[in-house]
């Protein structure tokens, strides 16, 4: 479960996000983030039951995010994140790709799955699942369980305009049209500090696994 101390500590972390402080209180880090890596171990071994192609070999430090941010090309010169990411791939240990992806972050906690923002080679055969298979991704995104959970599958980024190779009139423009793939669930406080926390997250994901299947088979 996650500890009501992480929580605790990311919230600090908010109003103190400087190198100083971070190092003073480095010791609440290592519990916090040693709370959430024994998390994902418990996740995996629910996840790997949902998600056959989730290698069992899946270490889950390297699940977890690093909590340093790039601020390189970045304008937001704030040096830590305020959440932990965990990244659960779907093919072999390499992050990103079709994944299964969980935030722990105070009053903004959420689970999420498929693939965002793909390179261009994988963006293209996606589009063309969609096209040759289109009511199989309709059924998925369609269903009203799935709908409930996350929403409006096409509300998110679209192209302003038409992709090459289609037409405008095509009838599944729209999702022609996403640059991302992705369904997002928002999970309260209060849910993530039950002992049952990872078993609700492994339920939702359930339901992400028909779209993650469907993006994986665009990519054989």
């Amino acid at each position: 479960m996650i500890n009501p101390q992480t929580f605790d500590f990311l919230s600090k972390l908010v109003e103190n996000n400087n190198r100083d402080w971070f190092l003073a209180n480095k010791e609440s880090y290592d519990k916090a983030r040693e709370n959430v890596i024994n998390f994902t171990g418990e996740l995996l071994k629910l996840m790997q039951k949902v998600d056959p192609n989730i290698s069992e070999d899946l270490d889950p430090k390297k699940c977890v995010m690093r909590i340093y941010r790039d601020i390189r090309f970045s304008k937001n010169k704030t040096p830590y994140k305020n959440n932990f990411g965990i990244s659960i791939p779907t093919n072999g240990s390499k992050l990103g790709g079709v994944e299964y992806y969980f935030q722990i972050q105070p009053g903004k906690s959420f689970i999420a799955g498929g693939y965002w923002m793909p390179e261009a080679p994988h963006l293209k055969a996606i589009r063309q699942e969609i096209d040759y298979n289109a009511s199989e991704i309709k059924r998925i995104i369609d269903d009203a369980a799935f709908v409930k959970l996350f929403g409006n599958f096409k509300s998110q980024d679209q192209l302003k305009t038409v992709p090459r190779d289609y037409a405008a009139d095509n009838e599944n423009i729209e999702l022609l049209k996403l640059k991302s793939f992705i369904v997002l669930h928002k999970i309260s406080d209060k849910d993530m500090l039950k002992s049952n926390c990872a078993e609700y997250v492994a339920q939702v994901c359930s339901k992400i696994y028909p779209l993650n299947v469907f993006l994986r088979n665009a990519l054989v």
